[in-house]
């Protein structure tokens, strides 16, 4: 373990702050194929293209096309429509419900870059109750790599950004959190190869455990093996 992974679970923190797709729940079947059909009747590369969407808001990977003729939040609200019809598949990461359920209520947000229906619709899917705070894609002027989400979070739970543990698994996302001046931890759940990255990294959920002390702050823990 690098000294910095160290720290990250030596260290307390008074809020936990997640992300949702890929870091709390696996949404990747259900986004690529509302977003590959998107791609094919735009004639954009699907394959490339699909490789582009996770983390960020939808209006910005639309508007990134740069697609001539195009409404671009018109098309966003018609991408949002489909995702929250097409939840098949969509699931937990191992061990999030259980690790949720241990954090004190007002400790932890979501910041996500799905719209709020949508983050509902999908947290519904995958079991997962959600928070009193969830800061969403209507919240924030500039989505990821903009660290203003998780600043949002932080501001509405009380607690400075520093004091603060992100968890994350996308590049955009992490770069969110470095931004914000949060520590970061990466979920690999969803990785399909490995992510080079100076963060300390859990597969899943099933491997950590949190300790909350008589002050409320909290403590990141490897499991105990079994």
């Amino acid at each position: 373990m690098s000294a910095k992974e160290s720290a990250v679970f030596d260290r307390q923190y008074r809020a936990f702050l997640f992300d949702m797709d890929g870091t709390l729940l696996n949404s990747i079947a259900a986004a690529e194929r509302v977003w590959a059909a998107w791609a094919q009747r735009h004639g954009l590369d699907v394959e490339a293209f699909l490789t582009t969407i996770h983390g960020v808001r939808a209006i910005d990977t639309i508007t990134r096309q740069a697609l001539p003729g195009v409404d671009a939040q018109a098309e966003a609200r018609g991408i949002t429509e489909a995702e929250i019809e097409d939840v098949a598949g969509v699931v937990a990461i191992p061990g999030a419900v259980t690790f949720l359920q241990s954090l004190p209520a007002h400790c932890w947000a979501v910041v996500t870059s799905a719209p709020k229906a949508l983050a509902l619709r999908r947290m519904q899917a995958a079991g997962l109750v959600p928070p009193a705070v969830m800061v969403t894609a209507e919240d924030v002027t500039n989505g990821k790599p903009d660290p203003a989400g998780y600043l949002l979070g932080a501001k509405r739970l009380g607690v400075p950004i520093g004091e603060c543990l992100v968890f994350e698994d996308a590049s955009v996302g992490i770069r969110a959190g470095e931004a914000a001046g949060a520590d970061v931890v990466v979920v690999t759940s969803t990785h399909w190869e490995p992510m080079a990255t100076e963060h300390p990294t859990i597969a899943s959920y099933d491997g950590v455990r949190v300790q909350c002390d008589a002050a409320g702050l909290l403590r990141l823990r490897p499991s105990t093996p079994a």
